[in-house]
């Protein structure tokens, strides 16, 4: 299944979800004490492995963070090559003072903001897809 690459169409249709809970990025050497259920996403780097998992989980592993987040996924097929739609809505919420993290998966792109910022990035989400003329 192809994903869509139309930017009006994926900022139209991109319905933003909410998902559950809180979740941290943190970093360790190894993988090895951690079941990879319990892992959302990982990335190798030379300085070590980034990892996002619950929060509690990595409570539970007494692993440091600094930063919780609620996550969202845009819930649009978006193609891996489509061109625009993370610019589109990473300045849309900068204009709300937004940070945010974005993860592309094969099916959704995820994004990750502060804990306090979760429920006004689904208002912005939303209000950029209803008002989008390209």
């Amino acid at each position: 299944m192809t994903g869509e690459k139309n930017l009006t169409s994926l900022i139209q249709k991109m319905t933003p979800e909410l998902q559950l809970g809180e979740y941290v990025f943190t970093t360790v050497k190894t993988t090895d004490q951690i079941e990879r259920k319990d892992i959302i996403c990982e990335f190798r780097e030379q300085e070590g492995i980034t990892l996002i998992l619950r929060r509690e989980k990595a409570d539970n592993l007494n692993l440091k963070y600094e930063f919780i987040a609620s996550w969202i996924t845009l819930k649009i097929h978006s193609s891996l090559d489509a061109i625009g739609l993370t610019a589109i809505f990473s300045s849309e919420l900068a204009k709300h003072e937004i940070s945010c993290n974005v993860i592309a998966g094969y099916y959704h792109d995820h994004i990750f903001v502060n804990t306090k910022d979760g429920e006004k990035t689904i208002e912005v989400l939303k209000n950029l897809s209803q008002h989008y003329i390209g």
